[in-house]
């Protein structure tokens, strides 16, 4: 699955997480830390949505 930031529109993809926040390849987006923030926009989790690639 991934999910775009509606702010800048920063794609996570579960497959590749984000290793330079330690979150490791295969972390799915619900156990990514609720406090986590875009890395390019600095916007909330609230502000991801799934998308479809």
């Amino acid at each position: 699955m991934k999910y775009q930031c509606l702010i800048c529109g920063w794609i996570y993809d579960e497959e590749e997480g984000y290793e330079e926040d330690g979150i490791m390849p295969g972390t799915k987006w619900e156990d990514v830390p609720f406090d986590w923030c875009c890395p390019e926009c600095a916007a909330m989790k609230d502000d991801f949505e799934m998308i479809e690639v």
